[in-house]
This record gives structure tokens, C-alpha cells and sequence, in this order.
């Protein structure tokens, strides 16, 4: 392996553990803000190890085809300790706003949806059943009206047309009297009480 190979791969080990830092950080806030459970915590855990290794065998495959030398945990070392003494607060940082304007954002849009369109629907849906209401609340008290004035005329066509009856006789079937019967008798009860 020559002295550039060496170099370059050194430089590829530090930008390595620069990247495993701010994967950290990602890794920690989100795992801290969303305030998940302990077991979900564990498996996360094994993700980040498992991408960390990916990302650090990737690397080390493009520098030098994946030899193992000494020098490479040094560079991942010097990538990590320069990325948590200058990159990491403000990284941190950075993770936060971007989740604080992502939950703001969230918030704003899911308000806007309820002001926009449920509160509207509410709204319309109340002043139909207060419409529909006094509609039928009317329709109902013109029914009992018309019924009420109807009555008289209807025992005065009836007293007129009870001669008639004396005179016009049909054979009636007894099925068809009890019938009549018994839908003058729901007619009755559905309409006499006014």
C-alpha cells in the first residue's frame, strides 16, 4: 500500500467518523424529542451500528479495497473527537429547529384543516338541522291545520252520502271488510286525536 493510498484512506476514516458523529446526534435528538421506549431504543440502537458499520466499510473499500490497518481507528477516532469538539453543538441545534419547524408546521397545517374544513362542516350541518327542523316543525303544524279543517267537510260529505249507501248495495267480501277495517281503524287512531 503506498504512502498516498495511506493518506487518502486516513482521510477517508476521518470524514467516517465525522459522519458516525453527526449520525449519532441525528440519532440521539430524535430518539430524545420523540421520546420513544426503551426497546425501541435498543433496536434503534442495532440500526445505527448496523448503518455506522455500512458507511465506515464503504468507505474503506473506496480508499484502499478494504485493507484493515491500525492507522484506520485512528482516523475514525481524530473524525469523531473533531466532529463532537466543532460540529456538534451545532448540529444539535440545527436537529432541533428543523424538528421544531417541522412539528410547527404540522400543528399549523392540521389547525388550518379544522378551521377550514370541519368547522364549516359543522357549522353548515347545524344550520341544516335547524332548517330542516323548521321546515318539518311547519310542514307539521299546516298538516294538523289542514286535518282539523278537512273534518268537518269530510262528516259532512259522509252524512251526505249515507242515503246513498241504503240504496247501492255491492256483495263485499268479509276478507275485504276486515281489512277496511282495519286500516279505517290505524286511520282513525292515526289522525282522530285532533
Amino acid at each position: 500500500m503506498t504512502l498516498h493510498v495511506q493518506f487518502v484512506t486516513l482521510g477517508m476514516m476521518c470524514a467516517g467518523g465525522l459522519s458516525l458523529g453527526g449520525l449519532f446526534d441525528v440519532y440521539r435528538v430524535l430518539a430524545g424529542q420523540l421520546k420513544i421506549p426503551g426497546w425501541v431504543k435498543s433496536v434503534l440502537d442495532l440500526v445505527y451500528w448496523f448503518v455506522g458499520t455500512l458507511l465506515v466499510f464503504a468507505l474503506l473499500y473506496e480508499s484502499n479495497w478494504g485493507e484493515v490497518r491500525p492507522f484506520i481507528f485512528l482516523g475514525l477516532g481524530i473524525g469523531i473527537i473533531f466532529y463532537f469538539l466543532l460540529f456538534s453543538r451545532p448540529t444539535v441545534w440545527v436537529i432541533k429547529l428543523i424538528i421544531r419547524v417541522i412539528v410547527g408546521t404540522v400543528r399549523f397545517l392540521r389547525r388550518m384543516v379544522v378551521i377550514l374544513i370541519f368547522k364549516p362542516v359543522v357549522i353548515l350541518y347545524r344550520v341544516l338541522v335547524i332548517i330542516l327542523g323548521f321546515l318539518l316543525a311547519t310542514a307539521m303544524f299546516l298538516y294538523k291545520i289542514v286535518i282539523q279543517l278537512c273534518h268537518p267537510v269530510w262528516k259532512l260529505l259522509m252524512w251526505l252520502l249515507r242515503p246513498l249507501g241504503k240504496w247501492i248495495r255491492f256483495p263485499v267480501p268479509a276478507w275485504m271488510k276486515k281489512s277496511g277495517q282495519s286500516v279505517a281503524n290505524f286511520v282513525r287512531w292515526f289522525f282522530w286525536p285532533f
